[in-house]
């Protein structure tokens, strides 16, 4: 196809970028002004597109009689996804309809690189812009859709997060947002409506290594790769003179009563645009209180706080932090608390978990205590916090949430038990095999035993 051969050919222009800080954007619209969308000056070598050059990029949009526009926001993605994902992976099509689209699109531009800093203020931008009806979308209404095209129009669409466990979640994570945007488009299609989209990331899902990494990555004894650096820093609290509360997570997310969705990141670690002063820090005791104001059509005013304590245990002779309890509150509601599981660590450490959520597939699980917990999903993606001992504003070595005797070493310990009892009753056997003590002599006379021998 030929959108894969573009994306794999940038996608290898792109491998020594010296910034690290940015997402692709695809544009396309139905409408036919793709003489305005000259790709050859901002799709050379290593550039990335600014925050006023994707204004400049942009402009096409509002000048069109009919101002439709819809925005596909995603929490994470990269050039190599579209280059890893683009064929059927397995069962599914990740960006099947993703492909379709901009091929079959009156114009249609790729940027492969783009300023986050720039994606970040994107809707901050475009409702600057003009004077837009703002509809947020969910997947359930995808398909109810009914659009008053008498003003301009714009719909936000928050994908669902991707599930970055291994390459067959992530493909179907790919798949089902894939579905999404297919569906949104077709309905506008058979409306007769004439739009434009934007489909595009907060921030990066994959950074690629440093030049000087690449050239230096024959095999070597021991040899490890460098650490990939975080698109942003975690939100530390302070109880006046030092930190004493640091948390982080690459991907922080909510959905009430199953509709409801709500992405903090960026509120949280990008724009900071929350309020934490709330929390406490104690020697024994550590609260992280967040508070959110107009979020979303449903939830105005959140707050989310984590109950973090340090205790003595006599059986490891050393103190111990647990991060006991999760509560969320939200427009003068009831609290709804979740206990959590397994999310404790030495005093001296921080607490790590690739996945910690209400899913009971996580590594970490945040259980309901109460009725009002039932109705919230939560969702935290490289989940990292530490509420006692912090030195020079960074975390402690992490205690990881993966246990010691994962699924494949408690299958391999069983099968192995399994395959030595067979050997060893094999050799029980055979040591138990004896010979005759007597013996017929075809010439002599027939071998008689007595009936007592």
């Amino acid at each position: 196809m030929a959108l894969v051969r573009l994306f794999f050919s940038l996608a290898v222009l792109l491998k020594l970028a010296l910034s690290v800080d940015h997402v692709p954007m695809l544009l396309w619209s139905t409408h036919s002004f793709s003489s305005l969308w000259n790709s050859e000056a901002t799709l050379h070598e290593g550039h990335i597109i600014s925050k006023q050059e994707l204004h400049m990029l942009l402009q096409p949009v509002f000048t069109q009689d009919s101002k439709n526009l819809v925005l596909f926001l995603q929490d994470t993605l990269s050039i190599d996804d579209f280059t890893h994902y683009s064929e059927s992976y397995e069962n599914e099509k990740p960006f099947h309809n993703v492909q379709e689209l901009l091929e079959s699109s009156s114009s249609s531009l790729v940027l492969s690189a783009v300023d986050c800093q720039a994606t970040s203020y994107l809707l901050d931008y475009l409702q600057e812009s003009m004077d837009w009806k703002l509809t947020d979308i969910d997947e359930f209404e995808v398909s109810k859709l009914k659009v008053d095209t008498s003003k301009p129009n714009i719909f936000v669409v928050k994908l669902q997060p991707i599930s970055r466990l291994n390459d067959i979640s992530t493909a179907k994570a790919f798949a089902a947002n894939d579905k999404i945007i297919g569906r949104l488009t077709m309905s506008l299609q058979k409306q007769g409506i004439q739009f434009s989209v934007i489909y595009t990331a907060m921030r990066p899902s994959r950074i690629p290594r440093r030049p000087n990494v690449v050239l230096e990555s024959r095999r070597r004894l021991l040899a490890t790769e460098a650490q990939v650096t975080d698109a942003y820093y975690p939100l530390n609290v302070t109880n006046g003179t030092s930190t004493c509360i640091l948390f982080y997570a690459s991907n922080f997310s909510l959905t009430a009563n199953k509709s409801v969705h709500a992405d903090l990141t960026n509120l949280t670690f990008v724009s900071r645009k929350v309020d934490f002063s709330s929390s406490v820090c104690s020697d024994t005791n550590a609260t992280l209180s967040l508070n959110y104001t107009g979020l979303v059509d449903g939830i105005n005013n959140l707050k989310i706080r984590f109950l973090m304590t340090k205790k003595f245990y006599t059986g490891s002779a050393r103190n111990w932090f647990t991060l006991d309890s999760v509560e969320i509150a939200h427009d003068n509601q009831m609290v709804a608390r979740f206990n959590v599981s397994i999310i404790s660590a030495p005093a001296e450490y921080s607490f790590h978990c690739q996945l910690v959520g209400t899913s009971s597939l996580y590594g970490a699980k945040l259980i309901p205590a109460n009725t009002e917990a039932k109705n919230w999903d939560v969702y935290f993606s490289e989940f990292q916090i530490q509420g006692f001992n912090i030195h020079n504003n960074l975390f402690s070595y992490a205690s990881d949430c993966t246990s010691f005797f994962s699924p494949g070493i408690w299958m391999g310990l069983v099968t192995s038990i399994v395959l030595l009892w067979i050997l060893t009753y094999g050799i029980h056997m055979i040591m138990q095999l004896t010979t005759n003590s007597r013996f017929d002599d075809p010439k002599g006379q027939a071998l008689s035993v007595p009936q007592t021998e």
